[in-house]
């Protein structure tokens, strides 16, 4: 009996080990996201303790795939400003699997024009105080804008009020506390912003896989 229960058990894990590999098998094309947990530190690991993303997965960067000089890359706001890199330099940011998902059939038509205006702003210069509608980007206000242009200024994706303080308390995490002080900003606490955990947990999104 034991010998039939380990040998059903490994046959199902190796089911569910062949549909992973199948379903991260999905190949790239313009318009997907790719979802990152950076391990930046301090700050990257304060957003992720305050966003949940897909499946309580920790996510703190988000880039879309892009056709440029006929090859996919990453358009991505991050360090000094909006930019394209390779895939394999993407995912090459972080020791861990990164998630990749792509909208779902009805909002796709909107993904040219959201291209064209992500790529309009490459070389404008990294949001570091994240606040909207300030001419500078982070990564996933970049996205949630391209796409609110694409649907003529009708959101695909949400904003909430930003938090800056740790869970269950009234504290600012001591890494943003410094961030700012040294910006001369004041925390934009409860303003309205967006995170790629939240983008991950969205409804018009399917999860593909991981890479």
């Amino acid at each position: 009996m034991i010998r039939n229960l380990l040998l059903s058990t490994f046959g199902f894990l190796l089911t569910c080990l062949a549909t992973a590999q199948s379903i991260s098998k999905e190949p790239f094309q313009e318009g997907d996201f790719l979802f990152l947990n950076l391990d930046c530190g301090p700050l990257c690991d304060a957003i992720e303790e305050v966003t949940l993303g897909y499946n309580n997965f920790k996510f703190s960067h988000i880039g879309m795939l892009v056709e440029q000089n006929k090859q996919l890359r990453v358009l991505e706001a991050i360090g000094k400003n909006v930019r394209t890199i390779s895939v394999d330099s993407f995912i090459a940011y972080s020791k861990h699997n990164g998630l990749h998902a792509r909208l779902k059939p009805q909002w796709t038509s909107l993904i040219p024009q959201a291209v064209h205006f992500g790529m309009s702003k490459i070389g404008e210069p990294y949001d570091d105080v994240f606040l909207t509608n300030n001419g500078k980007w982070y990564c996933s206000e970049l996205l949630y804008e391209a796409f609110l242009h694409a649907n003529k200024s009708k959101p695909v994706f949400s904003l909430e009020p930003m938090t800056f303080k740790k869970p269950g308390t009234n504290d600012f995490f001591p890494a943003w506390k410094e961030y700012y002080n040294k910006l001369g900003q004041p925390i934009p606490e409860g303003l309205p912003g967006c995170n790629p955990g939240g983008f991950s947990r969205s409804e018009h999104i399917v999860i593909l896989g991981w890479k």
